[in-house]
């Protein structure tokens, strides 16, 4: 993962900061002892892992820092400039987020994306909940919907499970554990040190959570609606392309599988045995009903339904079709209790099933082709009977009812988070309005208001009105700043939040009166001038506007760039030359960018 200059930098020294501050050795509650913790105690390192987690957890709960991930990703490796890969991870991750079952942690951030120009066959998901997507990924998997979707969930679980912050934190901890003993033994050098520290790291700490990632996406793409076989389809597919069209040395995998299960610095699994995994976990979800045998033929109970093949010119994509027909029928079995609910009618002389959705596609024609529908209705009567007998349907339903409490558990600690938490859920929608992202925000909102430790209500209202005035709402935007103001009057920023959002709806005159109402409250409140600043400034009020934005720069000096450039090279000839050599100092290292 390709982290930002500013990004880096910040998160460097707070990791340093934590490193130099602790102790040698740090006591363990009991609560949290497990194997990696008990290893890092005795390296005495514990410290520097909870210091480095701390300071990385916290910079993913920053809207400024995710929004700086997107940016600087984009700036790197410039924007995908096909439209139709964009719209179709738009559509993928918005289904996804919307449809999908899953909790977000009380601090972590809601999921934004973006898709990039890089030809490197990969997608990340940025502490900051950024999920950063290559252009060779969406091209690499053909634009497959379920398999992109399978890759993108594999993604939100990494965020989901703050994996990105706790494997760097964990990196630190065991680098630097190791650094210390081997300058205590002297048992190696600093070469060979490092590349067993790196091999480590990349096997104990990275490893276990691509499996992790593997199982959160699987579920988390079946449950949005996507084809169940997505994933375990995308692995044959990525396969097939890093061993035969990547162009990159470093994503290339030998053909040969015995070449492959040579020792090697991967920190992700060999994509035949994630295949393999995927593959049973598609067994589970259909009640142990189906199966793929031989990446070619699809199984109900023991009994061959049919066999698939390529529906491709350019490359043998068998392995994917036989993982769709068979992730069709497991999402049938998962979430039909019956044969009869199956379906199953004459379509002319064919006999067919289930409804006509894009999920459906590859089974729907290889049972046309193989003319397999009357052998696919016997064997899904003869599976509904064996449940009788072999409990699978209950198996099933205990699995996921396991599944279900865990997230209704994590549902229930969110809603109980303290009101730090809270607090932080209305400070990251604000900051969500102040990056135009409206949406976002409310999201946020809504996070906010089902929290059963609501601090500062009123205020909630007034922020909740402000997004909404972002989005275009404007009559639920001034309903939330009326009540903002009516609970809690006293409070200058319901009245300042109103004043922006009167400001945003056209209504100056109400916007400069609010803002008037702020500064009896709070006169030396600097939002109290911005706002009529950039009110006179869309009036085209020169004077007035210059007063109010000298004023809030009285107030607030740092803020300068706030200040339009017209108006700070008359309040502060030092900050707009400060502004002016930034900007050519951007404007330098775009350029460099671009070469």
């Amino acid at each position: 993962m390709l982290w930002g200059d500013k990004l880096r930098k910040k998160l460097v020294a707070c990791v340093l900061a934590g490193l130099l501050g602790i102790s040698a050795c740090l006591p363990l509650r009991a609560e949290a002892v497990d194997a990696w913790a008990v290893a890092a105690q005795a390296l005495g390192v514990y410290g520097a892992y909870k210091s480095t987690l701390s300071a990385i957890l916290s910079l993913g709960n920053e809207p400024s820092a995710q929004m700086q991930s997107r940016w600087q990703d984009i700036a790197q490796n410039g924007k995908d400039p096909n439209r139709h890969d964009v719209e179709l991870v738009d559509k993928v991750m918005q289904q996804l987020v919307e449809q999908g079952d899953y909790v977000l942690k009380p601090n972590s951030l809601p999921f934004i994306w973006s898709v990039n120009n890089s030809d490197n066959f990969n997608a990340a998901c940025y502490p900051t909940n950024y999920v950063s997507v290559n252009r060779a990924l969406v091209r690499g998997l053909e634009c497959e919907i379920d398999e992109l979707a399978a890759v993108l969930a594999h993604e939100m679980t990494h965020g989901l499970e703050q994996h990105s912050a706790r494997n760097y934190a964990k990196a630190v901890a065991q680098y630097y554990g190791m650094a210390f003993l081997n300058m205590d033994m002297g048992l190696m050098d600093w070469n060979k040190l490092n590349m067993l520290a790196n091999y480590s790291i990349a096997k104990n700490v990275t490893l276990p959570t691509e499996y992790d990632a593997d199982e959160g996406g699987f579920y988390l793409m079946a449950s949005a609606g996507f084809n169940p076989g997505g994933p375990a389809a995308a692995m044959a597919r990525m396969g097939y392309y890093l061993t035969y069209e990547t162009r990159n040395v470093f994503e290339y995998q030998d053909p040969d599988p015995k070449l492959r299960e040579q020792e090697n610095f991967s920190d992700h699994p060999d994509t035949d045995l994630r295949e393999q995994k995927l593959a049973q976990m598609l067994t589970d979800y259909s009640a142990g009903h189906v199966a793929v045998v031989g990446r070619r033929d699809v199984f109900i109970d023991g009994g061959k339904l049919l066999s698939v093949d390529w529906t491709r010119e350019d490359y043998d994509n068998t392995a994917e079709n036989a993982y769709f027909v068979a992730g069709a029928l497991a999402k049938a079995f998962h979430e039909l209790n019956s044969a009869g609910e199956w379906n199953f009618r004459r379509e002319g002389k064919e006999l067919t099933c289930l409804d006509d959705s894009r999920v459906n596609a590859v089974l729907h024609e290889f049972l046309s082709r193989e003319q397999a529908g009357e052998r696919l209705q016997e064997l899904v009567v003869r599976a509904y009977d064996n449940e009788k007998y072999n409990n699978a349907r209950v198996k099933m339903l205990t699995a996921a009812s396991l599944r279900r409490e865990k997230m209704r558990k994590a549902h229930e600690d969110a809603l109980a988070a303290d009101k730090k938490f809270v607090k932080k859920l209305r400070e990251n929608a604000d900051a969500y309005s102040d990056y135009g992202e409206g949406e976002l925000a409310l999201v946020q909102m809504r996070r906010y208001f089902e929290s059963r430790n609501i601090e500062n209500e009123a205020e909630g209202y007034g922020i909740r009105g402000r997004a909404r005035a972002v989005t275009g709402d404007y009559a639920g935007a001034l309903a939330d700043a009326d009540k903002a103001v009516a609970l809690d009057s006293s409070n200058v920023y319901n009245w300042l939040n109103r004043a922006d959002v009167y400001r945003m709806a056209g209504n100056r005159e109400a916007a400069l009166a609010d803002c008037l109402q702020a500064r009896q409250i709070e006169g030396d409140n600097p939002y109290c001038w911005l706002i009529p600043a950039q009110i006179y400034e869309e009036m085209a009020d020169h004077e007035a506007a210059l007063a109010s934005y000298r004023e809030f720069y009285r107030l607030l000096p740092k803020a300068f760039r706030h200040i339009p450039e017209e108006y700070l090279k008359e309040i502060s000839e030092k900050d707009y030359n400060t502004l002016q050599k930034e900007k050519q100092e951007t404007g330098k290292r775009q350029a460099e960018d671009e070469q």
